[in-house]
């Protein structure tokens, strides 16, 4: 990923309403969610919901399929995969503390050999 594109997706999700989009749409997998399914979720006016869709997929985020009447519209995982990616391995050069701090384990679990007494 060049930085123009990373600095484009990383943009795209620095805001609330997007991010709650990515937690929204992520479980859904490639199905995806149609559009009005998601203004009623999010509780987002359809105008105001369009706008922020089309950011994230302008930014390679999510994609969109027609299907009848209504756009569906589902994560781009390459796309998030290669933003954060991006991120760790050119910004961070896979500095191990950064790396170390991105492992998904749930809140209050003990990182082995970082505990203090």
């Amino acid at each position: 990923m060049d930085r123009s594109k990373a600095l484009a997706a990383l943009s795209a999700l620095a805001h609330e309403t997007r991010l709650d989009l990515i937690r929204l749409l992520t479980p859904q997998g490639e199905e995806g969610m149609a559009a009005g399914q998601i203004a009623e979720r999010l509780g987002i006016a359809a105008p105001r919901l369009s706008f922020h869709l089309s950011a994230l997929e302008q930014a390679g985020l999510l994609r969109s399929r027609k299907l009848a009447r209504n756009v569906f519209y589902s994560v781009d995982p390459s796309g998030i995969g290669r933003t954060i990616s991006y991120v760790l391995n050119d910004c961070c050069r896979d500095h191990p503390e950064v790396l170390a701090a991105c492992s998904h384990k749930p809140q209050g679990a003990a990182v082995s050999g970082t505990e203090k007494t």
